[in-house]
């Protein structure tokens, strides 16, 4: 055998090195929901042969995902904070206060700068350190790698492409224990960090890292799931099939290997294998992969039933053998455990199917910048007056200040221009604190603590069931949840379950199943219908996937229809066309199924209990045990080889399998969507096809989710000649794809139609009651989904998104008119046509709409429209009519919608509307939906993680958002305007105070305050209040928000962040400095010390400054809604800081030496100390007691109706929910805080979920308890139990 491998080594190895050596490396920078472009040509892999591969130099399967090292750290860390356009304003300052211009002291602009910069670079530090733990516990994994006839364990990041592995479902790893905090440890850590990323492939690296962990490590086992290093190409296994699933996703992926290399499971035998691998050139595609495998002179073709990723998880078998074709970065798959925006990441996106999210800002933010921009505009013309003021102030009269001799030219009365110039210059670095430094980094930090301490550990949104509690992916955007106006959400999953049970059927034209629906029963309660309870017979069966009932075709019953032939190819159908996987033992009651999807599960279940039991699967076998074929008892097991298997996607929209019978039949089984099973029916039989479509209506109209069932004989010269065809597509290495679905058309034709399913897909708990809510709230709900119009339709009943009061306007592509041009053909013709009958649906519409909108009392509209009728309406001509009509529906469903139309609509809104959108679903095809609006959620269900992974917000359940949105959403928008306008107040009173000094020194850019006094005022006196106004400040309790969502319609209006506001903030802030100033130098005017000398310069601004600080921060008290303990420490303390620092800097300090006790020793001090900060704040006093007597918000009316209710703290509320909770959901809650196997989310704090989490558990990286966990059992023994809210 190696003879041969060397011969057919020599002949192809010059052309296919060289193709691959010079094919260029693929871009790492790829958009979620395309393939990544590739080079040309494909790359060529000699398996087991490192030296042939060695030419082509392969990227290793090191992985690194850390932003710096020792080198780049400093400046590209420095890059990345100036790329903020605050922090390039005070360097700039920080420039200017260098020169002599400038008339503060240098060292207090760049203070305070370098301490926001400092923490700002150790947080990057701190995050980066996380990424390098994670990169080096799963670099330093251990595989089985064959080398020398034996398997050897070598580390991950030693592979190489080409190598036979070995994985293990479950195996021992020896693990770090991190045994307890230790600063100065993580210290060094982290300094060893930056050395080893700088010196990564030196034996100096792997010293430091080793004396990282000294002191820190046990030694342990642990047993756990396998999982994949590296791409591989599955070679053969303990078990003729193995499943994986990737991380995250709840649904098995099931994997074959190919028939010729099952038996290299040793090492001896493995070493014999050597093969020629010609594949495509690494993308991020999950679910397509291209490739021939040459072995033993003939050309197999590989698919991605041959392929495991790297990060999935090995099930359903005891080890695999597998060849490595994708390593480190150019993987396929993206395992991300982290998210940068979160401020904490433990596993960056490593593979090449990182998925680009896109970068979003919140409107508050983006409003944000324009009032900076106003700020500056304020500075400027505060900085030009005084420059104007100082050129016509500066003249020779005034003899006292010796301008008649040699002076600087800033002074010089003989160029004013210069004068004002650079005066100009000198104001500008005087009046710099207009802007405030510490704005971003409050406004980060506030919004940080939000996610994590508020949002991710509140029990509201913990779902017990599923063990899933909130997660805020990324902290951007939570004053955003406030602020939504538009909600675009899917409906498998998302408003239902996902969990599908076998409801009814037709078989044959007879319907089979009893009982009503829940959307059956809604629709009933809507038109006053009293629906009386079906009974259920003795041959009724529930079990999970299974709810049907029907003695006619139960228990062998089906022997005695007249169709008799039409239920067994129905059963047959059910049980051979799938990709069903069995577990467990060989009997119906023990066996489980696992499947690609809950639809496919639940056929397999429904053909079991019909008697079609199916128990065991190869990779060329389907083993079903089928009981009353021949006769009324008989069980017989019969197998059935499956020839071809034409996998479903969304293209296709269905699933065919070629199996051959016992006794040589040739079958082909078909199942799909109704659409297009029936355009590939053969002729004849149309009383059939007529009957089966009514019972689809009917059973769209129910809600249930249907499927078409059909088959086809062929002849063995027919399938020969077609397999031919197959053959080559499937080794086609261009458009392999394209080919197939090709060669797919020219089978799945000439069909004979069986029958149809229907499952139930029932709604989650309280969404009806969501809807309701979040209408009340102003927000309007817009389901997108792929079902049927019917089903739709039923579904929005179901959940009071529609309701008979609403005036519905329907367009659909299902009228005569349409299929009538449709049936000529002409694709031309068709699209014309149907453009033009959107265009006069629209436009009648409309015209309809604008109608109802004039009258007084007009009904709710609601539109429905398909996803036909939607491509045209989204066409540049007819998209502004659809804008308008949709915005003026209280609803809107559309239905049978790919996912790019789902995007599409969102940004429809996002951008023509500019509103603000959040769109939430489930699964992979919701992902470009949940990318496109300005908040996407995830919604962790049993599609997958691949929308939970792309979103914003991740919750467990639809019914959540109500907490999302009206409590967390609206407090995060309350607070962060808040912050805001405070930080605008106080630091525009602040330098207010200063430019009216200006007026009385000839604009000399004379400074009034010290160089510390402004330095500090925003850093130490007024920093801490505000950020306990943004994190405790709450105008109404939780449930006062939910009880009352009409208070969210103030977030929709933006009412507390308009110009209005800040115009009224700045007038305060006008009038408190005039007061200020005025007051305090007009009082000092006579005033004297103890020793009788009048008060200095220093001597009033200190106590102007003194008045400033106890006013700023006593008016923050003001503006909150609610005080607890933590405003009065942050306030008080603000206020006596600053009486601590003067005490000690007037004994330092040579201008304002012993100023404070000279001021203290006058009741003067007192005095204004005392009526300076009551007149000050007089002015606002006033203004809200008339605004909340008059003219009230929303939120003033309600705690005027409940101000004699007990008020709950939002951190209490937290913490003693747990007390509520029954002692099982406290013991899931416990549960879900601690590492897991397996996680439901991504980027969850410093919990690094998935994969990563599990090596990391298995290393010790150290998850300490969570100090609200111990407060929260403490309340829960200290408080008697409550009654749960309702």
């Amino acid at each position: 055998m190696s003879g041969g491998w060397e011969r057919l080594k020599g002949s192809r190895s010059r052309t296919t090195r060289d193709s691959s050596f010079h094919t260029p490396a693929p871009s790492r920078t790829v958009t979620l929901g395309r393939v990544q472009p590739q080079a040309p040509g494909h790359r060529t892999i000699y398996c087991n042969d490192r030296e042939a591969n060695l030419p082509v130099r392969f990227k290793g399967n090191s992985i690194s995902t850390t932003k710096y090292n020792f080198l780049t750290f400093l400046p590209k860390g420095l890059f990345e904070q100036f790329r903020r356009v605050a922090n390039c304003y005070f360097l700039l300052i920080s420039i200017l206060s260098m020169t002599p211009i400038s008339p503060v002291n240098p060292v207090t602009n760049v203070v305070p700068l370098s301490l926001v910069l400092l923490v700002s670079l150790i947080k990057e530090a701190f995050e980066d350190w996380k990424r390098f733990q994670n990169d080096m516990v799963i670099n330093n994994t251990l595989i089985d790698v064959l080398q020398n006839e034996k398997w050897v364990a070598l580390p991950w990041k030693k592979l190489q492409v080409g190598d036979i592995i070995r994985s293990f479902c479950r195996g021992a790893f020896c693990h770090l224990l991190v045994i307890g905090p230790d600063f100065l440890t993580e210290f060094l850590m982290l300094l060893c960090h930056l050395i080893v990323s700088t010196f990564s492939n030196s034996n100096f690296a792997a010293i430091c890292y080793h004396l990282s962990f000294i002191g820190k490590i046990e030694f342990g086992n642990v047993k756990k799931d396998g999982f994949f290093p590296a791409d591989l190409l599955f070679l053969a296994s303990t078990n003729a099939d193995g499943t994986a699933n990737l991380d995250g996703e709840t649904n098995l992926k099931i994997r074959k290997a190919l028939e010729r290399t099952w038996d290299y499971l040793t090492p001896d035998k493995a070493t014999e294998f050597k093969g020629e691998m010609q594949c495509e050139q690494p993308n991020n595609s999950l679910y397509t992969f291209t490739g021939n495998l040459i072995f033993q002179k003939q050309t197999l073709p590989l698919s991605p039933n041959q392929i495991l990723l790297r990060g999935c998880s090995l099930r359903n078998t005891e080890y695999i053998v597998g060849a490595v074709i994708f390593t480190g970065h150019e993987t396929k798959t993206t395992l991300a455990k982290g998210n940068e925006s979160m401020g904490i990441l433990n596993m960056g996106k490593v593979m090449m199917n990182s998925m680009n999210v896109p970068s979003k800002r919140s409107t508050l933010e983006r409003k944000l910048d324009k009032l900076i921009l106003a700020l500056f505009a304020t500075l400027f013309i505060m900085c030009l007056i005084g420059a104007i003021g100082s050129g016509i102030f500066i003249n020779r009269k005034y003899y006292y200040l010796s301008l008649d001799k040699a002076v600087a030219t800033e002074f010089n009365p003989g160029n004013r221009f210069a004068v004002a110039a650079l005066t100009l210059f000198t104001l500008i670095t005087l009046y710099s604190t207009i802007i405030p430094i510490s704005l971003y980094v409050s406004i980060e930090m506030i919004k940080f603590i939000q996610s994590t301490q508020f949002i991710n550990k509140d029990l509201h949104m913990y779902h017990a069931e599923t063990n899933t509690p909130a997660l805020a992916r990324t902290s951007n955007l939570n004053e955003e949840l406030g602020q939504v106006e538009y909600i675009f959400s899917d409906k498998t999953g998302t408003l239902t379950r996902n969990l599908m049970e076998f409801f009814k059927c037709s078989i044959g034209g007879e319907v089979y199943g009893s009982g009503v629906t829940e959307t059956e029963l809604g629709g009933a309660q809507r038109n006053g219908i009293k629906v009386q309870e079906v009974r259920k017979s003795s041959t009724a069966i529930h079990e999970k996937g299974f709810n049907f009932d029907d003695h006619r075709i139960m228990r062998g019953a089906w022997r005695n229809e007249p169709n008799f032939d039409a239920c067994k190819e129905f059963f047959r159908c059910l049980a051979i066309c799938h990709t069903v996987l069995p577990e467990g033992d060989e009997s119906p009651e023990k066996i489980t199924y696992q499947a690609a999807s809950p639809d496919e599960a639940a056929l397999v279940t429904a053909a079991k209990n019909f008697g079609f039991f199916f128990y065991r699967r190869t990779p060329t076998m389907i083993h079903v045990r089928e009981s009353h074929v021949e006769k009324m008892g008989k069980i017989q097991d019969v197998a059935y080889e499956i020839l071809n298997v034409l996998e479903f996607n969304s293209t296709r929209k269905r699933q065919s399998v070629v199996c051959r019978y016992p006794n040589g039949r040739l079958v082909l089984y078909c199942k799909g969507a109704d659409t297009v099973i029936y355009e590939r029916l053969a002729g004849g039989n149309d009383d059939l096809k007529k009957v089966t479509r009514a019972h689809l209506e009917q059973f769209g109209s129910a809600g249930l989710r249907t499927l078409c069932l059909a088959y086809r004989d062929l002849s063995p010269d027919t399938y020969e000649s077609w397999n031919e065809k197959f053959i080559q597509a499937k080794s086609s290495l261009r458009d392999r794809e394209k080919k197939l679905d090709e060669v797919a058309e020219l089978v799945e034709r000439d069909l004979i139609l069986i029958g149809s399913t229907a499952i139930e897909d029932k709604l989650q708990e309280g969404v009806p009651a969501c809807i309701e809510t979040l209408f009340r709230a102003g927000i309007k709900v817009w389901v997108l989904t792929g079902d049927k119009m019917e089903t739709a339709i039923n579904i929005a009943y179901a959940c009071n998104l529609i309701n008979n009061d609403m005036k519905q306007f329907i367009i659909s592509s299902e009228t005569e008119a349409i299929r009538e041009v449709e049936d000529r053909g002409d694709q031309v013709e068709i699209a014309r046509f149907i453009k033009e009958e959107v265009k006069k649906e629209l436009k009648k519409c409309l015209e309809e709409a604008q109608h109802y909108l004039r009258t007084v009392s007009g009904p709710k509209l609601s539109l429905v429209i398909d996803g036909k009728c939607l491509m045209y309406a989204l066409d540049p001509t007819l998209r502004v009519m659809l804008l308008n009509l949709s915005l003026n529906c209280h609803s809107v469903v559309c239905c049978r919608v790919s996912p790019l139309q789902k995007a599409q609509v969102t940004s429809l809104v996002k951008k023509g509307a500019r509103k603000i959108t959040l769109s939430i679903g489930d699964g992979a095809n919701d992902v470009s939906m949940i990318q496109a609006a300005h908040i996407g959620v995830g919604i962790s269900g049993l599609e997958g993680m691949q929308a939970v992974m792309a979103s914003d917000f991740a919750i467990a359940q639809f019914r959540f958002l109500t907490d999302l949105l009206l409590v967390h959403g609206r407090w995060s928008y309350l607070r962060i305007c808040k912050v805001i306008t405070y930080f605008f107040y106080k630091n525009l009173t602040f330098t207010l105070t200063q430019f009216w000094f200006t007026f009385q020194t000839g604009f000399s850019g004379q400074r009034f305050y010290d160089d510390w006094f402004q330095s500090l005022y925003n850093v130490i006196f007024t920093a801490l209040p505000v950020i306990i106004v943004g994190l405790f400040d709450k105008d109404v309790s939780a449930s006062l928000s939910k009880k009352y969502p009409e208070l969210y319609k103030e977030g929709i209006r933006n009412v507390f962040f308009k110009w209005r506001v800040v115009i009224t903030w700045a007038w305060s802030s006008v009038y408190q400095s005039l007061v200020f100033y005025h007051f305090v130098t007009i009082s000092s005017a006579g005033g004297k010390n103890s020793s009788g000398k009048i008060f200095g310069l220093w001597d009033i601004s200190t106590m102007a400054f003194t008045c400033v600080v106890i006013t700023v921060n006593l008016r923050l008290l003001m503006m909150c809604n609610s005080i607890t303990r933590w405003h009065y420490i942050s306030v008080g303390g603000s206020i006596l800081a600053w009486f601590l620092f003067i005490f000690v800097y007037s004994l330092l300090r040579e201008n304002v030496f012993f100023v404070i006790f000279v001021l203290m020793s006058t009741i003067y001090f007192y005095l204004s100390a005392l009526l300076v900060p009551v007149v000050a704040l007089l002015g606002d006093f006033i203004y809200q007691g008339i605004q909340r007597c008059f003219f009230p918000y929303d939120y003033q009316i309600i705690q005027e109706i409940h101000r004699h209710e007990p008020d709950d703290n939002t951190r209490a509320g937290l913490l003693e929910v747990g007390s509520q909770l029954t002692p099982q959901e406290e013991r899931s809650y416990a549960l879900s805080q601690l590492p897991r196997e397996l996680s439901k989310h991504t980027g969850f704090a410093f919990d690094s979920p998935g994969y990563e989490s599990f090596f990391a558990a298995q290393l010790g990286v150290y998850a300490p308890q969570k100090a609200w966990d111990v407060a929260r059992r403490a309340s829960m023994k200290s408080k008697p139990k409550t009654p749960k809210r309702n």
